[in-house]
């Protein structure tokens, strides 16, 4: 009975650490790790334990006799992947970091970033005895994207953050919440009052089409749209014109994925999540019928993962079509292309909502007065540069789709920190390691780029926590400057778990995880509320 690997896989590797007899790849340190979609199990060798499924903060693997019909597939999907990567070698490449021995002396760390980056930062600097971490964010609530960019119908995701809650409760871990870095502290009152600085601020804008009419009413960013239905505190009170009847996705990556399936999904079943009631509400109310997800590019260069796909194709009372399928494309290619083969192959059903995959298809302009009314298209073509690089060419075949809602969803972008060197063409902060200086230190997607999973932000703090440690060990910090901690309004950690209760108290009233508090006021009353009494 061997364990498979499923869709909700935040490749943080804590499998890999719990398997007995190496059988889950790619590990750390493996070609793959960290770009491949997901972590699979070979099903040759497992020795069916389950000490995988103790280990995974998400609930991704499970029993091959306990798979539902939808996670069928994951089973040959886990071991097709050993048909082409065998890993004869079954040495382990990735071992338990040992505790390392630090000068004598406590070290304070700040993190800025409360997502995931920032969390696996803490955890790993708080593994040493002596080490101080307090974690700043902006927004009342920690968890970043975790808890604003992960759909509401992906809850088995939305589990890592029980991970987060076991990192936040360790000795020496503290959370100022509510605080902006660059108004309320500046990065010189974070050096003054710390041995060092780790900037885990992720990516919050978007990259643009650079179309004509983007900017109407009616043209939004995924980005945007995704925080609005999670309940994001600066986009929870946005409309979005949902009385069309077709929306538009420029993008086909996890992401776009993500806002189809929102948009065709039936309320009541999100009902017992924890979307934004104001989406919830908004969604009843809409008319959208079908979403047209466009890729400038071909099937076979589709950003999105083969267990998104394979989600996709399962869902019920929705149909997905494909179109735009090169001719010279064989459709057993790859695993993706063969999943997107049996889509294109299936019969519409009349009377449901429908996602269109469509591909070699490039936006040109959106037109409308003083809203979007439609959205030119025109097809492209695939051609190969010398380096190998698959580029699409627009032609001069162009189609209208009619719509009143499009979405980009082409990429995440930071915005560049105050105080540190910024890359615009990668919209990085350069670094070695992690270290852009000694003292100062960058994690996450301000430090490699908007790619991975949540648990690929695990071996990137480990990288630039070691890099810290070394400078540490070298004498290269500068020491805290006494009384110079900086006092401001901020939410701490017994704070944050009053909002926790809070929503989750809300959330058990009604038979969902947790009814979200979506504006600032709601949220610091919610943190100044006590903890309720013990019984007894």
């Amino acid at each position: 009975m061997p364990y498979v690997v499923t869709r909700s896989c935040c490749a943080d590797a804590s499998c890999v650490l719990a398997c007995p007899v190496n059988c889950i790849h790619p590990a750390p340190g493996e070609p793959g790790f960290g770009t491949a979609d997901m972590l699979y199990v070979d099903p040759r060798t497992c020795v069916d334990c389950g000490a995988c499924t103790t280990a995974c903060p998400v609930d991704a693997l499970k029993p091959h006799t306990a798979l539902s019909e939808p996670e069928l597939p994951f089973l040959e999907l886990n071991a097709s992947y050993y048909k082409e990567n065998p890993h004869a070698d079954r040495a382990p490449m990735y071992v338990v970091p040992r505790q390392r021995t630090l000068p004598p002396g406590e070290l304070s760390v700040a993190v800025v970033g409360a997502g995931p980056a920032g969390l696996f930062a803490a955890d790993e600097l708080l593994r040493h005895p002596g080490v101080r971490v307090t974690v700043l964010d902006r927004l009342p609530t920690p968890y970043g994207l975790a808890r604003a960019g992960v759909a509401p119908d992906h809850q088995d995701t939305k589990q890592v953050t029980e991970l987060f809650r076991a990192i936040e409760s360790q000795p020496g871990f503290s959370y100022r919440l509510g605080v902006r870095v660059g108004t309320d502290l500046t990065h010189q009152d974070l050096l003054r009052a710390h041995h060092a600085v780790i900037y885990a601020t992720g990516a919050a804008t978007d990259k643009r089409l650079g179309i004509d009419g983007e900017d109407l009413p009616g043209s939004v960013s995924a980005t945007d749209f995704v925080a609005w239905y999670n309940g994001h505190p600066d986009r929870a009170g946005d409309d979005h014109p949902l009385d069309t009847e077709r929306a538009v996705v420029v993008g086909n990556g996890n992401v776009a994925l993500d806002v189809a399936r929102i948009l065709t999904a039936d309320p009541d079943a999100l009902a017992r999540t924890d979307i934004s009631d104001r989406a919830l509400a908004a969604l009843r109310a809409g008319k959208v019928r079908e979403v047209v997800l466009l890729g400038r590019r071909g099937p076979a260069q589709a950003a999105f993962t083969v267990p998104e796909l394979v989600a996709l194709s399962a869902l019920k009372d929705v149909d997905v079509r494909v179109e735009g399928w090169p001719d010279d494309l064989a459709p057993d290619a790859t695993e993706k292309t063969r999943l997107l083969a049996e889509l294109a192959a299936r019969t519409p059903v009349e009377g449901r909502r429908r996602i269109v995959l469509r591909f070699l298809a490039s936006p040109v302009r959106l037109t409308g007065d003083d809203t979007v009314r439609a959205l030119e298209i025109a097809a492209t073509e695939l051609r190969t540069d010398e380096d190998g690089t698959v580029r699409a060419v627009p032609t001069d075949a162009t189609q209208t789709l009619e719509t009143g809602l499009v979405l980009r969803s082409i990429g995440y972008r930071a915005r560049p920190v105050p105080g540190l060197p910024f890359d615009e063409d990668t919209a990085t902060v350069p670094h070695e390691g992690g270290r852009v200086e000694p003292g100062v230190y960058v994690a996450g997607w301000i430090k490699r780029g908007p790619t991975g999973f949540i648990g690929t932000n695990k071996t990137c703090a480990h990288e630039t926590v070691e890099s810290l440690l070394d400078d540490f060990a070298a004498g290269r910090l500068t020491q805290p400057e006494p009384g110079t901690d900086p006092g401001t309004d901020a939410l701490d950690l017994e704070a944050w778990r009053a909002i926790d209760r809070a929503e989750r108290a809300a959330g058990e009233a009604q038979g969902r995880p947790r009814v979200k508090l979506t504006d600032t006021e709601s949220l610091r009353r919610a943190a100044a509320r006590p903890a309720p009494a013990l019984r007894g």
